[in-house]
């Protein structure tokens, strides 16, 4: 059984929205066998058990309330809790790290085991992939409000600008790709 002093990575993955971290974390996830914590799913979770649908409406009002009730740190340590009850692999992927407080709470309890991978793209790239996606697309301005947003509302730069490795996302997936498994090689890592 492997605690949570015994984990050797903590792999978050950032950046902004349509910058292409869902495309990172899948493949991490298939080619190395990580197990996954997903942010996202501590509200999807508490959307259904209050019988709400699951809409980007619900979920932000969720999100904000468990955030105004239980304080600004409430996500890192629900993931923290989820992470450390993985008790098989002593990697783990982590998705949708997205403030400044969840941040320093995960790298004061984590320490050196917290890794931290930028996927960036340009703006223009990263709106075109979200007016085109298949799942919630948005507009244009849309997508440029959703930028200011986080940034501002989350503090979404402070751990994007502090990331250990920044991928760039600009062309082919097998360019991302293989910088990811450049970054996976040296945590020793190897794909299975």
């Amino acid at each position: 059984m492997i605690t949570n002093m015994e984990k050797k990575h903590i792999i978050a993955i950032l950046g902004m929205p349509g910058s292409g971290k869902t495309e990172a974390i899948e493949y991490l996830e298939q080619t190395y066998r990580l197990p996954k914590v997903y942010f996202g799913q501590i509200t999807i979770n508490e959307v259904m058990r209050r019988g709400l649908s699951v809409n980007p409406v619900n979920e932000r009002n969720v999100r904000e309330e468990l955030r105004a009730r239980n304080g600004k740190d409430y996500y890192a340590n629900e993931v923290m809790a989820l992470i450390d009850a993985i008790t098989d692999s002593e990697s783990v992927l982590v998705e949708s790290l997205y403030s400044w407080t969840e941040f320093q709470t995960l790298k004061r309890h984590y320490g050196a085991a917290l890794h931290t991978i930028s996927i960036h793209a340009s703006p223009a790239l990263r709106h075109e992939r979200l007016t085109t996606r298949p799942i919630r697309p948005l507009t244009k301005a849309e997508a440029e409000i959703r930028d200011v947003a986080q940034l501002e509302q989350l503090e979404q730069g402070g751990p994007i600008a502090l990331a250990d490795h920044v991928v760039i996302n600009e062309g082919a997936l097998n360019a991302m790709t293989d910088r990811l498994d450049q970054i996976m090689g040296e945590f020793g890592l190897a794909k299975k």
